[in-house]
């Protein structure tokens, strides 16, 4: 993490240091997975604190960090180490709460916004980072081939949840990284619809998002089917548009491109079809020890696609009464264009 904390300090506008609380921050620059800590990072000394609880975890599996033992109130731990290391201008981040910000300037200190430099470097992962993303990936297309015979007409969206979840537990998630979707019929119309216990039937779409997990880094990903029945022409023209869409935005993808135009790529392709007023959504976002972080893939998404950037494409069309398309891939950016990482088939499945 040299290059890393070199950046930050890089960063150091205004600022004698910086306070970071965000717990995937706090992963990101230190690998410590545990749920009680700090970083104060001065010009020449980088400070972990942490309680009683994780001392020995600090102390034998952190490197190039102080360990220090809180025993008191957090704003005077920060106040006293601040003074220590001459720091008068504190940096922090947006995750750092009202009242905790307001503690901290009674302590004394001049507190200054700190915003996304970090979550930036994390934007660009490097291989090690790739390789688990990859490892998530797999684990979580594995569970859907487990499942996929039992995703059928009669069954319950809540039993085709609880098996996806369970079977990603099994390939060696060690955490289910956001509430299974799984919504079908007029359900599928809704982006982030629970699952309930709606059977799925015949003419029904059915959209499943789900994502797996390995060594902190998540993936996410979502495929459509489409049960058999009558009047399956408009939402097999829908799936089509929105699978161009999804190949569309693949394909455009470079270094140097701005992400707002990725977005845009996809979005033509379904507003061309006469669906543009039925596709709310941003096109992607990055995945890393978030489900979402940058880049940001929308019409509203500011700067560049950069080298070794991981994201979703995740084009939808959402007609209310009709049903839902997502077909959403990850992908790695490499010198020259996207990769997928997904290697599920993307051409429409009737059961």
């Amino acid at each position: 993490m040299t290059l890393q904390l070199s950046a930050i300090r890089k960063s150091f506008k205004g600022i004698d240091g910086l306070l970071v609380t965000d717990v995937n921050n706090i992963r990101y620059l230190t690998g410590f997975s545990g749920s009680s800590g700090f970083l104060l990072i001065a010009r020449e000394r980088n400070i972990f604190v942490t309680d009683f609880r994780y001392r020995e975890q600090a102390e034998t599996g952190i490197n190039g960090w102080d360990v220090v033992i809180e025993k008191g109130e957090r704003a005077r731990t920060i106040l006293k180490l601040s003074r220590m290391l001459g720091i008068k201008r504190l940096g922090f981040e947006v995750s750092v709460s009202y009242e905790f910000f307001r503690r901290l300037l009674k302590k004394g200190l001049v507190m200054k916004p700190f915003k996304n430099v970090i979550e930036k470097l994390r934007a660009i992962k490097d291989d090690e980072e790739i390789g688990l993303i990859k490892m998530a990936v797999r684990r979580a297309e594995a569970a859907f081939l487990d499942v996929r015979p039992y995703i059928r007409e009669g069954v319950s969206e809540n039993k085709l949840a609880r098996m996806l979840e369970e079977r990603l537990k099994k390939k060696g998630c060690s955490c289910i990284p956001f509430g299974i979707i799984v919504a079908s019929g007029r359900n599928s119309s809704m982006p982030h619809a629970r699952a309930s216990e709606k059977r799925l039937n015949g003419g029904d779409l059915v959209v499943i998002d789900w994502g797996g997990e390995a060594g902190g880094y998540f993936s996410d990903m979502t495929r459509t089917l489409l049960i058999k029945g009558v009047d399956m022409g408009k939402k097999k023209e829908i799936y089509q548009t929105v699978l161009e869409a999804n190949k569309k935005a693949v394909s455009v993808i470079s270094p140097g491109m701005e992400s707002k135009k990725v977005d845009n790529s996809a979005r033509y392709v379904i507003k061309k079809a006469g669906y543009g007023e039925f596709f709310g959504h941003g096109t992607g976002h990055g995945v890393g020890l978030q489900i979402h972080e940058l880049p940001n893939i929308a019409r509203n998404g500011k700067g560049t696609i950069k080298e070794n950037m991981v994201f979703t494409i995740e084009p939808g069309i959402y007609v209310p009464g009709l049903g839902g398309v997502r077909i959403e891939d990850m992908v790695a950016v490499n010198k020259r264009r996207a990769v997928l990482l997904t290697k599920l088939p993307r051409e429409l499945e009737i059961i």
